[in-house]
């Protein structure tokens, strides 16, 4: 092959890598609808990814890469299946109906009806499936997190999430758990789990759990999407609520690290950068969502997010606004975490020692004693306070505690410019 083949053949691998980032949840969630069974769905996806590899250099990158994706990986499974059948007769009937079905709801997938995505999301989060196994399934395969991503964010072992993920599955298939939205009388009673999902998906998208990267675009922004998705399907307080938190969190995302890639405090952002058209669009969604008078943990987040965002500097916050806000959200969503946030608020605007006396008093009873940012929070009050034999004990602790790169090189150097 000359020069000028390996760069093309090199420009089309990275095509498909880059389609592969952006798109294999859709085609996944499509096969899914398709096939009618995770694994089939994941095992066409592959196929139909491997066939591009081979194809795409050959025959050139399709018009519409996910159409392809998708009808390569139904055709290749149903292929194998008929194939099969010689040894098993049954195999041949349901690769027959596969086809007839496929068939059947072309139309349906030109039109875009509905987002097989939101599909995936509702089934995943069916409640027939434990809340835990919900979360798992939904961010392996909606969001295509790794089994070691997720235990990180469940604080539990890869092991046990895999179990959780293959249990539900079954239970899906065993049950015949449909493949849809469900109706709007039986909307409500899955929300709280799609909420929870959608909320987990952007935090490791916002600040991921692992990785050289503090942020994970893809993930964030594929979050945003199923709110703003959501937001047309049921326009509830609590919904309104999410999308924009999220939106508000994302204004900032530019500001949250230096150009060579180090994590930068909210105190220490420089504000100009801050998205004004997200922060515009996320106040006046906190603001519809209060009129609504129904008053949850994802609308007071929102609420207290916004706070932020009109505020010109640290100095400036309304800091006593944001503590109220956090006593009200106690009440509707009293963990741990939401306590230790508020001490944050508690040391901007009381001092740094009454906001380290909450932190010990969470610690002392045995909650977050495996949270970083419990210890990095405790580190950073008692940085301030002048104690830095705590503080260096607190950021070690924490040290110990972190998978992403960013966060380390911060807390490592935190820890050297205290003083000997």
């Amino acid at each position: 092959m000359t020069a000028e083949g390996e760069d093309a053949a090199d420009h089309v691998r990275a095509t498909v890598d880059a389609v592969y980032r952006t798109d294999s949840r859709r085609v996944l969630a499509t096969l899914i609808r398709l096939l009618g069974d995770f694994d089939l769905a994941e095992e066409a996806m592959h196929d139909a990814f491997t066939a591009a590899v081979e194809q795409w250099p050959r025959d050139g990158v399709p018009a519409n890469p996910r159409a392809w994706l998708v009808s390569t990986g139904r055709f290749k499974t149903i292929s194998a299946m008929r194939k099969r059948a010689r040894f098993d007769a049954s195999l041949l009937d349901i690769a027959e109906r596969l086809d007839a079905a496929a068939r059947d709801r072309r139309e349906e997938d030109d039109a875009g009806v509905e987002d097989d995505r939101l599909r995936l999301i509702f089934t995943c989060c069916h409640p027939a499936l434990t809340p835990d196994a919900q979360i798992a399934l939904t961010l392996r395969e909606v969001c295509g997190l790794t089994t070691e991503e997720i235990a990180h964010a469940f604080f539990t072992s890869p092991t046990t999430v895999a179990q959780r993920i293959v249990r539900a599955k079954a239970k899906i298939r065993d049950a015949r758990i449909p493949y849809q939205v469900p109706a709007l009388a039986a909307l409500a009673e899955r929300l709280d789990s799609v909420l929870h999902v959608v909320y987990l998906v952007f935090n490791e998208g916002y600040f991921a759990s692992s990785g050289e990267s503090l942020t994970r675009h893809d993930l964030s922004g594929e979050a945003i999407r199923l709110g703003r998705l959501l937001v047309e399907l049921l326009p509830e307080p609590e919904v309104i609520g999410l999308l924009a938190l999220m939106l508000l969190h994302e204004s900032r995302r530019a500001s949250r690290t230096s150009a060579s890639g180090e994590l930068i405090l909210l105190g220490d952002q420089d504000r100009s950068r801050w998205t004004r058209e997200l922060i515009v669009e996320g106040t006046a969604l906190v603001e519809r969502a209060l009129t609504l008078r129904r008053l949850g943990p994802y609308t007071l987040q929102a609420a207290i997010a916004a706070v932020h965002a009109e505020a010109v500097s640290e100095a400036s916050t309304d800091w006593a606004q944001i503590v109220a806000l956090y006593d009200i959200l106690l009440r509707a969503d009293p963990a741990p975490v939401v306590e230790l946030n508020r001490a944050a608020a508690v040391a901007m605007r009381d001092g740094p020692l009454a906001g380290l006396r909450i932190i010990d008093a969470i610690l002392a009873r045995g909650d977050l004693t495996d949270y970083l940012h419990a210890h990095s929070a405790r580190a950073d009050l008692c940085r301030r306070l002048g104690r830095a034999e705590e503080a260096r004990a607190a950021y070690q602790r924490a040290l110990g505690l972190t998978r992403q790169e960013t966060e380390r090189r911060f807390l490592e150097r935190r820890l050297a410019e205290l003083p000997a």
